[in-house]
Order: structure tokens, then C-alpha cells, then sequence
């Protein structure tokens, strides 16, 4: 192999197992590996783990040097959330007894007036970064409030924990202040929007490039309301479409009541949705059919929707993936049934693509930057019980449905150590 980056040194080897997606695969399992990261946190090799002294030579690095995993261990690629309301954060697990409507007016929109407070914004906001690192959520696509102080807050906590994130208040000088922080336009949902302000934001996100995000078809009185507050639009998506908000940088939570030409829009515009199937079944909002979405071709990821979806952990949103994709099937018995494999693609590549970011993370590619979990099965007093025989496939899916926080030992983003954190080593 040639070494391209003459400048660039290397940070970290690791050998071992390592599970990520591609393109053509929803899992690949690559074992007796090793995996190079530069000191840019960008990914510089992953080889046999055979060719370790040429490539020592070729790199610079001391093979005593290598992070061996062990025998139940495994790197995978860092989770995407796609969704979450840090705002909502002080609530989460509770507050579940009302559909969406009702939920914003008695829940959400008292508890989000309060982000004027900015301790009080400080002390939600890093229990959120925190809590989702740990639960392995190495970007997060956040919404946060109508307040610039807090929001701006935000990118700066997720920036000092070392988190990838989306902050989605419109703050146009919060750009370029952290290389790992974006601003996204956010207008909250078509109806808490007139239409001018919606065509205001279009235009700001299409002459800046950046990236929208928003709610769509989540429950059916919501469809209905929306239809009656834009009566010369064709549907929601059509509502989106005519201000400009639907873009490659675009993506929209929940789309459980989308039609298929809705969804048509949605690939022919490269506009991605975010499944959030805790949220859709904790406050009854619908069943998201994602081997429709699929079979559209459109881009999808998951996300928490925190604190709609009671649960931070993205493990929890693939499994609630599961779930819903086995009680549609229990609807439909032609219906397909996700896998867990599937799933599992979602959660990591799929969520990079529906936040455009797949060109930097979502899998261990070369040139890539280096956003990683270090996953061990077998941790003292963990969830997860092993028995012999078991291959790295069967540890993947055991992690899956029965691991948790415990399991996650080391997450590094840009090539960055994250977790543990500092004060905690």
C-alpha cells in the first residue's frame, strides 16, 4: 500500500474485530484486523492483521503500540441520532399520557420556556451530552430552543465533551466555532410556522448550504391540521417543497403517515426522514413502514426523539425498530420484516447519510474520520451472559438487543477519547 499523507502520524492501532456496514452489506465482520487512525482523527488503514509490521514500517508506528481487543471485544462505527430534543431532556421517561398536540401545549412548550435560564440550560444540557456519549451516540442532531444563549450553549458543551453534533437553533455565528458543531435551520413543525417565516428559512439554508431539519406527517391530526393551514398545498411534504426545505441537507422526523408520492418527493429531492419508533409508540402517533421507505429509496436514519421516545440510548431506537417492523408484520404477513443487521446499518451508516455526513463517518473507510465505539460483551457483572462456540456475529446481535452503556467501554470521535471522560478515568 502507499502511504498518502506523508504529514500525518499516527494516533492509534488498534487490532482485533471490527464490525461496521457498507454499501453492499449490512454487516461486515472483518476479523484479525488492524485499523490505523492519523493524528487528524481520520482513518489511515485497515489491514490484515498479517501485514502489521510492514505497515509499522510504512507508518512509523511501534507495534507494542497496538490496542489489542479482546476475545469479546469489537470496534463498530459510532450511532447517529438523527433526532433529539435536548431541550426535553429534564423530562425524559416521563409525561406520556397525551398525543402529540396536547403533549407540546402541556408538556414541552412550559419546560422549553425555561431555556431563557441559562443554568438552568447548562445543567440539562450536560446531563444530555453526557448520557447520550455514554449510550455511544457519537452525533446527535439536536433541537434545542427559540433562545440564541442557550442554543448557542449547547454547541459549546457538545464541542468541550467532544460530541458531533447538528444544533438546531438558527445562529448563523456559531458556524465556523467549532470544527465538530454545525448550526441546522429548524423551523419547529409546518404548523407553529407561517408561511413566510418558512420561506425565510429556506432561503437562509439554500444560501448558506446548511442543514434543515424538522417534523413531518408524525400523528394524523397533525396531517389534518396542516391541511387546513395550508389549503393550496398538495400535502405536508408539499408544504416543505414550496418553501425550499427540502434539500440533500434535509432531514424530517417521524413521516409515519407519508404517502407514496410524499415519499417520491422525498428521493427525487435527496430529503431523508428520521424513524423515531419510541416516540411514535409512546404518545401513539403511528407505525413508520421503513421497508416502504427502503423500497423508495429514501434516505433514513433513526433517532431517540427525546422525550417523546423515553429512552436517550440508540440501542433502544434499534430495537423499537425491530419492534414496530415485527408488529407491522404481525398486521400484514407479507410485510418484510427488518433484521437486526439492517437495523444495525441504520443506526450507524444510514444515520451519516440522512445527515449528509456518510462522505465523513458511518463506517471504518479509509479517509474517514474515526467515530467509534469500543464494545465489550463480557464486562463484569454486564447483561449480556456468553456461552462457547458463539462467533463475533451472534456477540454483535446479543450487544444489540441486550447491551447497554456497561458494554460500551471506550467512544472516540475524530479520533478523539471521549468516554471515559476526563473525570472519570
Amino acid at each position: 500500500m502507499n502511504r498518502n499523507d506523508k504529514t500525518a502520524r499516527i494516533a492509534h492501532v488498534f487490532s482485533g474485530t471490527f464490525v461496521h456496514s457498507t454499501l453492499r452489506a449490512a454487516v461486515e465482520i472483518l476479523q484479525n484486523c488492524v485499523l490505523g487512525v492519523d493524528d487528524k482523527g481520520k482513518i489511515a488503514f485497515i489491514e490484515n492483521h498479517q501485514d502489521v509490521v510492514s505497515l509499522s514500517e510504512i507508518w512509523g508506528f511501534e507495534t507494542s503500540d497496538i490496542k489489542q481487543l479482546g476475545q469479546y471485544e469489537f470496534l463498530m462505527p459510532g450511532m447517529v441520532d438523527t433526532h433529539i430534543h435536548a431541550s426535553q431532556y429534564s423530562y425524559t421517561g416521563t409525561a406520556l399520557d397525551l398525543p402529540l398536540l396536547e403533549w407540546l401545549n402541556t408538556y414541552t412548550f412550559p419546560v422549553e420556556a425555561k431555556y431563557k435560564d441559562l443554568d438552568f440550560a447548562n445543567n440539562v444540557y450536560t446531563k444530555v451530552v453526557r448520557r447520550t456519549l455514554k449510550n455511544g451516540t457519537t452525533t446527535a442532531c439536536y433541537f434545542a430552543t427559540i433562545h440564541t444563549d442557550a442554543s448557542l450553549l449547547l454547541g459549546e458543551l457538545a464541542d468541550s465533551f467532544g460530541q458531533r453534533a447538528l444544533v438546531g437553533k438558527v445562529c448563523m455565528d456559531c458556524n465556523s466555532a467549532y470544527p465538530n458543531v454545525k448550526p441546522v435551520v429548524t423551523p419547529r413543525f409546518a404548523p407553529s410556522c407561517s408561511s413566510s417565516l418558512l420561506s425565510e428559512l429556506g432561503e437562509i439554508a439554500n444560501n448558506n448550504k446548511l442543514h434543515i431539519q424538522s417534523h413531518i406527517s408524525e400523528n394524523k391530526e397533525e396531517v389534518e391540521l396542516v391541511k387546513t393551514l395550508f389549503p393550496d398545498c398538495k400535502s405536508y411534504t408539499d408544504v416543505y417543497l414550496k418553501h425550499n426545505l427540502l434539500t440533500d441537507k434535509t432531514v424530517m422526523a417521524h413521516g409515519c403517515h407519508l404517502t407514496d408520492e410524499e415519499l417520491e418527493i422525498f428521493r427525487e429531492t435527496g430529503s431523508a426522514i428520521s424513524h423515531c419508533p419510541n416516540s411514535n409508540i409512546s404518545i401513539c402517533s403511528g407505525m413508520l413502514n421503513v421497508r416502504n421507505i427502503l423500497n423508495h429509496k429514501v434516505k433514513l436514519g433513526l433517532g431517540t426523539d427525546v422525550a417523546g421516545g423515553y429512552s436517550p440510548s440508540m440501542l433502544d431506537a434499534m430495537r423499537r425498530t425491530i419492534d414496530t417492523s415485527k408488529a407491522l408484520t404481525i398486521q400484514d404477513p407479507q410485510h418484510k420484516t427488518l433484521s437486526f443487521e439492517e437495523v444495525f446499518r441504520l443506526a450507524t451508516l444510514g444515520g451519516s447519510e440522512a445527515l449528509s455526513l456518510d462522505d465523513q463517518i458511518g463506517n471504518f473507510v479509509v479517509g474517514k474520520e474515526f467515530d467509534a465505539l469500543r464494545v465489550n460483551v463480557c464486562v463484569p457483572d454486564g447483561p449480556i451472559d456468553l456461552f462457547p462456540g458463539e462467533c463475533p456475529k451472534v456477540i454483535l446481535e446479543k450487544f444489540l438487543n441486550l447491551g447497554d452503556d456497561r458494554n460500551i467501554t471506550e467512544v472516540y470521535v475524530a479520533g478523539r477519547q471521549v468516554v471515559p471522560f476526563p473525570d472519570t478515568k
